[in-house]
């Protein structure tokens, strides 16, 4: 019997039984009911393990239930009883492999021993680990430049494997670090330090509960963070208002049924969350923020000519920022006409968004991949900061800007060294510690990697974790060019699509999930993760390894740099691997902020990562934060044309990152298909569509290289004029290489020129 492939609309909240259901499914169908349920009772919790999944803070008040829906499904993910060994890899060749879906490839379960690519038989074949780490130090070792190999870090490796990551890459010569921020959140790690200094958000969990007013932009935490739901629910419930932005109405955004509650889940009642949801066009945020500010300095000017208390806090503008005159200019000489056809959302509605804003005494801006994800996004994230500038609301209790990463360690990796820019106190701190010289010279990020390889200046490729090319964008070009690559190697816990986007020679190198016993020399280890809030907090398994042959990951990238360093290396791996207290002593000394790391780490909740502009404090070269403005109001220019749509692509409601727990979305009603596209009634009649049509999404790319995907299922929903969205990764053939912020460098996934063309049933519509 095949999937039943159905569109039908979800009326119940979020959460709630609907996830209690889901979760349940997941845990069967990896056939860990029961055990999966024991594993969960020590997720997030002291001595326990982190959660896999996002990297959304943990209350310090933990209950025996500080888990959500997906987060349950991560771990079924990783739990499973699946396994994907030897004897599969021998029945299926890579050919064969390619033509499985994204889903059935993770369906296969747990890789067991490592891997690798046989180009006679076209199959992966067992190999040794110290075969495989050999493998890898003939191909590094042989290339004339360092730079031409580069080191991948997923956002799920620990801070002690990134941290030897960094120091392998580094002691072999090069500062290459693509990572999955690239991607997603480099538009905030590039634009906050220009405004505020530093590159995370200014908020701790704590604030949400002492905050009148919380903006949401771009961000569907019922989704992404789903743990963030408690969090909103008890700030609605506490009489803080709520208003989001976002072309989508989530459902999570709206009402929110909390499973941990048995006064809701008894009575089926739910928690209003939401009181606005504007659903602003896709690539309209800039002009919505505009329109805002310029409402306030309006506002102002009228509250100064009736000499009443003014609206802006002038007292810390004028204390702690720079550059208030020429924002209020431009603010200025931007008209209302302009900011509401761009934004899509109505006058009125911007000022009764913004005049909330002037009354909340203390304000949260939450924002995620909806604001990072344009040709200028890091200029987007700065507009959310001239926005909370303007009220001081960084550095007060209660108040702040919250970008919302995405998987659980992606802003620790950062912190502990994985940047492709490094600036020369980390580079001496290194050298200092370890007594050698790290590379000076910039490295590549995602885009500049992919450029590198499609120019064939790049031959080695290894990465810690991830499914980067499923996640990467303008797939033609850059698949292509991975598999002219020398040498692929993958440290991974499961089969994805990337393993089978290979180089000539290729490896799979399987590792211990965050869920297991992690034995080492000193005996069990723990690791440590950073969250959303720079939380910093110790994470143990206590599940058995899926495999025997399974390591650790930073006992692979040890494995990694003794072969291919040898006696030359300055590093003392086997010790560190051993006990990775040595690893924390090792980034104590790098980055002092670390400041009594293992005996911190003991302390419930972990500790705190010191933001300097949470103290009001500017580390900018003004010394105060900073004001920037953005030129017109367009995020993502292109040339109009009658049938463009702005094409945003999305993640499922059963997806996390590439992850597929299954092929439906509850939530937007479309369950077992993935290969729709959704736009509004009006847009459908513009182009003679129905519901359930069949289109050809083609990108209107300016290189001229043709872009498409084929045959996509028309979803009538609510949605902006002028906007469309699917699902990713299947529409990242869409997104050209080229289509970038030129600060960030972040894949313009949000805001891709497209048009449609219907397919026409004699042509084998799916």
């Amino acid at each position: 019997m095949g999937i039943v492939k159905t569109i039908r609309p979800y009326h119940s909240p979020a959460g709630g039984w609907g996830a209690l259901k889901a979760m349940g499914s997941a845990l069967v169908e990896q056939h860990v009911a029961v055990s999966g349920m024991a594993t969960l009772a020590r997720m997030n919790q002291p001595g326990g393990f982190d959660c896999p999944g996002c990297g959304w803070a943990d209350p310090k008040h933990t209950s025996p239930f500080e888990y959500c829906e997906n987060g349950g499904k991560a771990v079924a993910w990783e739990a499973t009883t699946r396994r994907c060994t030897p004897d599969f890899f021998a029945a299926h060749s890579v050919s064969e492999l390619a033509g499985f879906s994204d889903f059935d490839l993770e369906m296969q379960g747990r890789l067991t021993h490592p891997m690798r690519y046989d180009a006679l038989t076209d199959r992966y074949a067992p190999v040794s680990w110290e075969d495989a780490f050999a493998l890898v130090a003939r191909h590094l070792n042989a290339l004339p430049d360092p730079n031409m190999a580069d080191f991948y870090t997923s956002g799920r490796a620990s801070n002690e494997a990134a941290f030897l990551y960094q120091l392998f890459a580094r002691e072999y010569g090069t500062n290459n670090f693509p990572d999955c921020s690239n991607m997603c959140h480099e538009a905030t790690s590039v634009g906050l330090p220009q405004s505020l200094g530093v590159g995370k958000g200014t908020v701790l969990l704590e604030d949400f509960e002492k905050a009148d007013l919380i903006f949401i932009f771009g961000q569907n935490p019922g989704t992404n963070s789903p743990r963030m739901m408690t969090d909103l629910r008890n700030a609605a419930r506490r009489g803080a208002t709520i208003m989001s932005f976002n072309p989508f109405r989530e459902r999570a955004l709206e009402r929110f049924q909390a499973p941990q509650n048995p006064v809701e889940m008894a009575t089926l009642t739910s928690t209003p969350i939401s009181s606005r949801l504007y659903q602003v066009k896709v690539g309209g945020d800039v002009a919505l923020i505009k329109g805002m500010m310029k409402h306030l300095v309006e506002a102002d000017d009228l509250a100064r000519r009736e000499e009443r208390g003014p609206v802006l806090d002038w007292d810390f503008i004028r204390g702690h920022t720079v550059g208030i005159e020429a924002l209020i200019a431009d603010l200025k000489a931007t008209s209302w006409r302009d900011i509401t056809r761009k934004s899509g959302i109505a006058q009125a509605d911007i000022v009764e968004a913004a005049t909330a804003y002037m009354k909340a005494e203390r304000a949260i801006l939450v924002f995620g991949m909806g604001i990072t994800q344009h040709r200028h996004g890091t200029q987007n994230v700065q507009q959310l900061a001239n926005l909370a500038l303007l009220r001081g609301n960084i550095g007060r209790e209660g108040a702040g800007i919250c970008p919302v990463r995405g998987h659980s360690n992606v802003q620790g990796d950062r912190t502990v060294g994985i940047t492709e820019v490094p600036g020369d106190a980390l580079l001496d701190a290194i050298k200092a510690r370890f007594g050698f010289e790290p590379p000076r010279a910039f490295g590549h990020n995602v885009v500049t990697a992919l450029e590198a390889m499609v120019r064939g200046e790049a031959r080695v490729f290894i990465g810690l974790g991830g499914n980067f090319s499923a996640a990467v964008p303008d797939w033609q070009v850059t698949q292509a060019a991975m598999r002219k690559l020398d040498l692929t190697v993958h440290i991974a816990t499961k089969l994805n699509r990337s393993h089978l986007v290979h180089g000539r020679e290729a490896l799979i190198l399987p590792c211990l999930g965050r869920t297991e016993i992690d034995m080492q020399a000193s005996g069990a280890q723990s690791v440590t993760v950073e969250d959303s809030m720079s939380m910093v907090h110790a994470s143990r398994g206590h599940n058995a390894p899926a495999s025997e042959a399974l390591k650790s990951e930073p006992a692979i990238i040890a494995g990694m740099a003794r072969a291919t360093l040898g006696a030359r290396s300055k590093v003392a791996w086997e010790e560190l691997i051993g006990d990775y207290a040595r690893i924390r002593e090792d980034i104590e000394a790098v980055f002092p902020i670390f400041q009594g790391y293992n005996a911190r780490i003991k302390e419930p909740g972990g500790f705190h990562l010191t933001s300097l502009a949470r103290e009001r404090i500017w580390a900018t070269p003004s010394g105060k934060a900073n004001f920037l403005v953005i030129q017109g109001l367009c995020e993502d220019p292109a040339e109009a044309e009658a049938d463009m749509l702005w094409l945003t692509t999305v993640r499922s409601h059963d997806q996390y990152n590439t992850t597929l727990y299954s092929l439906s979305d509850r939530y937007r009603g479309v369950y077992g298909q993935r290969d729709v596209i959704f736009l509004n009634e009006e847009e459908m009649k513009k182009r003679g569509l129905e519901a359930d049509d069949r289109v050809d999404i083609i990108t209107l790319s300016t290189d001229g290289v043709e872009r498409a995907v084929r045959g996509f299922r028309v979803v009538p929903h609510s949605f902006p004029d002028g906007s469309c969205a699917a699902y990713y990764p299947e529409t990242n053939p869409l997104v050209p290489l080229y289509a970038h912020d030129p600060q960030s460098f972040t894949p313009s996934s949000k805001g891709v020129p497209v048009r449609l063309a219907k397919v026409i049933a004699e042509q084998g519509a799916h």
